[in-house]
């Protein structure tokens, strides 16, 4: 979307490179010194001049002038002599601007007078031979005392001014150079979007955020109406803190924002404010907020804010000055020194709210925080047919289908399915997207890029058919588990062999049982290799990392251990990170009933393994046979799977529950493989603690 400036922007000259630089100078100088040093004619005596020169008729002509209070008599060679052996020390001595050996004089000596110079040449030139033509002497007038001081001193000087001019206007940005020039450094580096050149994209351009965009829209009507909140003793809220993951479109809200507010828009990032010198980040906070109170009503939106609102005296060096804390201190004062109702409003943006300093969050400084989750099936929806509208389609697409296919997905990789569908699409020739290229989309986000040429041995291919079969069988068979949509043994992504696709019901809770059912739908490859092949191999790495994990989560965390008890050792502050908040006594505890726990977890996942060990050699058959399989392939050797509820996808697509609405679940649930030898992947399922 093309912008039209405010005003007449300089660009940013290149960057200078100070250590060329400075040898440049160092260069300049010192030639400039040697092309105008006086070195001159290479000097002689009047003996010299008359035995080497005058005798043998070489001499060309002779020119004097008084220099001080002596005679200096230039003497000029005669061309056709300058080739013999006793002139080529001339060369040597010759050092002047512009001057060589063809052009002379080639020597140069000194008298006391006219009058001695003239009665010497005449004396010389009579005792030559009588064929031999006479010299003639000519006198110049030299005597502006000027001339060679400018050129000697004067000159150089100048020109080493205007280095250093040009230095210094280069290195302040030029003439009306912005606020990253050296003079400047000091000032903000924010950028203003005002009435003139106002952002073009509004609420309508932001879709899966109709909390946060509530929120901020009473931040817009603060600022178009400030009088009717004003008039009640209310005051308008000086700050709100935008919160939630990458890619979740905290920073296109804010842009809506700025669209919707018509207002002056301040922005940039919290590392414009870091630079190598001290002060200048509470320097440009000074300004920053200068700028705004000119411009008020007004927005200033700062992007990152945690490269400089960290904790303060956590990550302090003992006896060094921290820049970032003097530059926190200086917003925080800055956000309580101007008043209630000049309609400055702060807008900041982060991920990582946990390392952000306390005072920062106090109610005064940032009265709201507005929490962006990745989008639920609905807002889902609503992504999708925003980045569906330019594109060209088949009519078989339903953003509906694909915002189901994709739990867990945020926003921008939401538009990155949709893009690669795209490209997908004209990489085949087809004149519109359908159905299967985003199908192929959404397989390259979640499992990387499709490995054709990948040379797998039969052995080790046959191992990762089981491996697959096994999470197929324990999923399919387990009322709590993820139900399996897609299984392929095509090599994907950087070092993966298998890749599964499940869609996991989107929900806020989870019962032990569904706990422990997924963790054995995870073991379930690494027992059907056991119970095949009578051996392991490393493809499960990943898969008992995960039960591993949620394991310690279930014993230490959620409270779902009987002998640990009701107590969760989770640290949401950190403060304890090198120390445990528990004894040696009951670490050991934990380690013990972890152990069990997976111990459990393996046998009741061996034992429905051997039970329905006739699908899983089936299964696995199959895939061999073509690498790639489907839910109804699954209901084919299988049968109808033996529980009646149902997924998100079916009570979302087709009919039942409405489905909609039900936010992304934090708990860990592992489902399969990703590491070195394959990958299960669980539709993006968010494998972070709650």
């Amino acid at each position: 979307m093309k912008k039209v400036p405010s005003k007449k922007i300089t660009p940013m000259p290149p960057k200078f490179n100070m250590i060329w630089l400075w040898i440049a100078i160092f260069i300049g100088f010192f030639g400039l010194q040697y092309l105008f040093s006086s070195d001159g004619p290479k000097r002689i005596t009047y003996k010299e001049f008359e035995s080497k020169s005058l005798v043998t008729g070489d001499v060309e002509k002779l020119v004097a002038y008084k220099s001080n209070d002596l005679w200096d008599v230039e003497v000029f060679i005669k061309k056709d002599r300058l080739g013999e052996e006793k002139y080529k020390d001339i060369a040597k001595s010759n050092n002047t601007l512009n001057l060589s050996t063809n052009q002379g004089p080639q020597y140069v000596f000194s008298e006391a007078s006219s009058e001695v110079l003239e009665q010497k040449l005449k004396a010389s030139q009579d005792s030559l031979a009588a064929n031999q033509p006479k010299i003639g002497l000519s006198y110049e007038d030299r005597s502006n005392p000027y001339a060679g001081w400018f050129l000697s001193f004067m000159l150089p000087l100048l020109i080493i001014v205007a280095i250093w001019i040009f230095l210094m206007r280069r290195m302040n940005g030029g003439a009306g150079g912005g606020g990253g020039a050296i003079f400047n450094i000091g000032k903000s580096k924010a950028q203003l979007f005002d009435k003139e050149s106002q952002i073009n994209i509004t609420f309508n351009d932001v879709a899966g955020l109709e909390e946060a965009k509530t929120e901020v829209m009473e931040i817009v009507d603060f600022l178009k109406n400030p009088k009717k909140y004003t008039d009640l003793g209310g005051k308008i809220p000086k700050g709100a803190l935008l919160v939630g993951p990458p890619g979740t479109g905290k920073t296109l809200l804010a842009k809506a924002v700025a669209g919707e507010a018509q207002v002056p828009f301040f922005s940039l990032s919290g590392s414009d404010f870091v630079e190598m010198f001290v002060g200048v980040g509470a320097s440009r906070v000074r300004d920053l907020f200068k700028q705004a109170k000119e411009k008020a009503p007004c927005i200033i939106f700062i992007d990152e804010i945690d490269a400089i609102g960290r904790a303060r005296g956590k990550n302090s060096i003992m006896g060094g000055n921290d820049e970032r804390e003097n530059t926190l201190n200086q917003l925080l004062v800055e956000m309580d020194g101007f008043g209630t109702n000049l309609g400055v409003i702060i807008l900041a943006a982060t991920n990582r709210l946990d390392v952000l300093d306390s005072a920062l969050l106090r109610p005064g400084r940032f009265d709201r925080q507005i929490s962006i989750d990745k989008p639920d099936l609905i807002g889902r929806e609503h992504i999708f047919n925003v980045h569906l509208k330019p594109l060209k389609l088949s009519e078989g697409v339903d953003a509906k289908k694909l915002s189901a296919q994709t739990p867990g997905f945020a926003g921008a990789e939401i538009a990155n399915v949709c893009n690669e569908a795209a490209l997908i699409a004209a990489r085949k020739n087809k004149r519109s997207i359908d159905m299967q290229d985003f199908q192929d989309a959404i397989d390259r986000v979640i499992g990387g890029l499709e490995k054709k040429n990948k040379i797998i041995s039969p052995e080790e291919k046959k191992i990762v058919a089981y491996h697959e079969a096994g999470h197929a069988i324990a999923g399919w068979f387990l009322e709590h588990a993820d139900p399996l949509v897609k299984v392929s043994i095509v090599p994907r992504g950087v070092a993966a062999l298998g890749y599964a696709q499940y869609l996991p019901k989107e929900q806020f809770l989870y019962t032990t049982e569904q706990l422990i059912d997924s963790m054995c739908m995870t073991m379930g490859g690494r027992v059907a290799e056991d119970i095949t092949f009578g051996r392991i191999s490393t493809g499960a790495q990943n898969d008992l990392e995960r039960i591993t994990k949620l394991a310690y989560a279930m014993t230490a965390v959620y409270g779902m251990n009987h002998k640990v008890g009701n107590v969760s050792f989770r640290d949401s502050a950190g403060d304890s990170q090198f120390q445990k908040p528990y004894s040696d006594t009951t670490a050991e505890l934990i380690d013990d009933e972890v152990r069990t726990l997976i111990s459990e977890v393996y046998e009741r996942t061996r034992l429905l393994l051997l039970e329905k060990q006739d699908g899983l050699i089936k299964i696995a058959e199959k895939l061999l046979e073509k690498e790639i399989l489907f839910q109804a392939d699954l209901e084919e050797i299988l049968g109808k799977r033996p529980f009646s509820n149902k997924t998100t996808y079916d009570e979302f697509v087709n009919g039942g529950a409405d489905g909609g609405g039900v936010p992304q679940t934090d708990l860990p649930i592992p489902t399969g493989d990703l590491d070195d030898t394959e990958q299960t992947v669980n539709n993006k399922t968010n494998t972070e603690e709650q």
